[in-house]
């Protein structure tokens, strides 16, 4: 019987599917308005590569930047379609006004409108993956809705749900919540964003005040939206207290090594040990301070290389911050003279060269100290210092050695290298009588 009822069912849908195909689909009208179709969409596929070569041409004549550059990119690959629009827009207008029945070509711009649009309005997203998926979202919105299908996809998305005791949770609700927290979210960093730049523009904060405000701005506004968003789809929040405690047991647990970092950000922040903009050491790693972020700190190396720290590394370990209270910092430069040459005269032709360097600062004065007697040279120390840690040490200590190299030189004085006193002492061997 069961075989049977199927049977019946699938030859009574085939009977209604070819009355539909006889009725509503194979009659002259349709038949026409889809001729017209395929032929639109053939003139749009070649006009519109003419279109688009005109754009590309117009963007290498004129440059353009920014999100004129993104428009007109998308208008370059919105070429054809903006063809079949126009085609479309004068064929709508002919039937009309000839009083002619048009419902296929009613549908069909009124989806190419959405999709042209949406497209646009798309190219001023930066991030191409939330583009594409924004506009294909909107897209299938607005089919569904030119369809007249919108009722009753709600009805079968809001009849899909799961009951969680007195809570009923839907597919509807569901989807309203995502959307609603995404443009709440969007909202809010586009708005932190906004005041970042004016708290970045502000001269009565130092650098990590602007840092801090900034970072506590942008995660108030987050909490905001998303507790607003949750609201306004009818969650009651009261039902996340069971939850949020065994996330609290998770964090303790399985993120204790990022909300450590976390809060050593914000102590670093506060108390301002460390700054962008500092020359630090850390270890092996020499650079300025780049910029603080939530979980780990950007140094920058004179190699361009930039190190991720973890803020907590900052906060445990010994840190060699360079600029903290001052920018002037000492470079000491040792030097080596052979034991019969002037050594008075050689700490001043150091002290001479160090002065002779644009970045060595004229106070304090360089100076030149015995620092001891070596095995092969008197053994000197020059100090000097600059104002601009951040330019890197190394090419201030060559300017340096090659004023000294020129000086020593002009004036006779050597500059020692290793050297060993070979003694070789005789040995008696006895004479044994044998070879």
């Amino acid at each position: 019987m069961d075989d049977f009822g199927l049977l019946e069912f699938l030859g009574n849908l085939r009977g209604a599917g070819a009355v539909w195909l006889r009725e509503d689909v194979l009659v002259m009208g349709n038949l026409l308005q889809m001729g017209f179709l395929l032929v639109a969409g053939a003139f749009a596929a070649l006009l519109g590569k003419r279109l688009g070569a005109l754009v590309e041409g117009l963007g290498e004549r004129h440059p353009m930047s920014g999100p004129m550059e993104a428009l007109r990119r998308r208008l370059q690959s919105l070429s054809g379609a903006l063809v079949l629009l126009l085609l479309l827009w004068l064929a709508v207008a002919v039937a009309a006004r000839a009083g002619w029945p048009y419902p296929l070509l009613r549908m069909v711009v009124s989806l190419t409108n959405a999709w042209v649009i949406i497209q646009l309005a798309s190219a001023f997203i930066t991030s191409p993956l939330w583009s594409r998926t924004i506009a294909w979202l909107a897209w299938t919105i607005a089919a569904i809705t030119t369809l007249g299908l919108m009722d009753s996809t709600l009805g079968l998305l809001d009849g899909l749900a799961i009951s969680y005791g007195d809570t009923r949770i839907t597919v509807l609700g569901f989807l309203k919540a995502v959307v609603a927290i995404g443009l709440l979210l969007w909202l809010a960093n586009v708005l932190a964003r906004l005041l970042e730049s004016r708290i970045e523009r502000s001269t009565h904060l130092t650098p990590s005040l602007r840092v801090l405000y900034g970072k506590l701005t942008r995660i108030l506004l987050i909490a905001v939206a998303v507790v607003v968003a949750l609201e306004s789809v009818g969650i009651d929040l009261t039902a996340f207290a069971v939850f949020g405690g065994a996330l609290g047991v998770g964090i303790g647990f399985g993120l204790q090594k990022i909300i450590a970092n976390f809060i050593s950000g914000i102590i670093l922040l506060l108390d301002r040990s460390i700054k962008p903009g500092d020359v630090i050491s850390l270890g092996l790693t020499y650079g300025w301070v780049e910029r603080l972020a939530a979980r780990y700190t950007t140094v920058r190396t004179r190699d361009g290389i930039e190190h991720l720290i973890p803020n907590e590394d900052l906060i445990t370990q010994r840190v060699e911050n360079w600029t903290h209270s001052d920018m002037n910092v000492r470079l000491r430069i040792p030097v080596g003279v052979a034991y019969k040459s002037d050594v008075r005269a050689a700490i001043a032709l150091c002290c001479e060269a160090a002065a002779s360097a644009p970045r060595v600062l004229e106070k304090p004065a360089p100076q030149c100290l015995v620092s001891g007697f070596g095995d092969n040279a008197v053994n000197l120390e020059l100090r000097a210092w600059i104002g601009d840690p951040e330019a890197g040490r190394g090419s201030v200590q060559s300017e340096v050695y090659l004023a000294i190299w020129d000086r020593f030189r002009e004036a006779r004085i050597e500059i020692p290298y290793p050297q060993r006193d070979l003694h070789i002492r005789s040995v008696d061997v006895p004479l044994t009588g044998k070879p």
